[in-house]
């Protein structure tokens, strides 16, 4: 059993489209031209725009190889030291909004 009735359906309602277009003025012909060219390019944009400046660029990822013989002093100054430099760089963006904040004057 079908879903729709023998009279109804997409054979159907193509032939009936092209009695229309067949039988119709020229102002029906350009009319329907515009409404399936305008939905085209709907549809188009549609499929076109998600993929257009969405994925994130490529991230390269260094790690850092050691050694062996690596000893838990020699982590522990790494840790300091890459701490020292995080705090640095949280530091300098902290005064780089305050002066912009002067700038504004806020």
């Amino acid at each position: 059993m079908s879903v729709m009735p023998p009279p109804v359906g997409p054979i159907a309602a193509l032939r009936d489209l092209a009695a229309v277009f067949r039988h119709g003025t020229q102002e029906k012909l350009i009319g329907a031209a515009l409404a399936i060219l305008s939905t085209i390019i709907i549809v188009i944009l549609f499929l076109v725009d998600p993929q257009i400046n969405t994925a994130p660029p490529e991230q390269i990822i260094y790690a850092e190889s050691y050694g062996p013989g690596r000893t838990d002093a020699d982590i522990k100054r790494d840790q300091i030291r890459d701490q020292k430099a995080r705090d640095d760089a949280k530091e300098a963006r902290k005064k780089e909004f305050q002066n912009l904040e002067k700038k504004l004057g806020m």
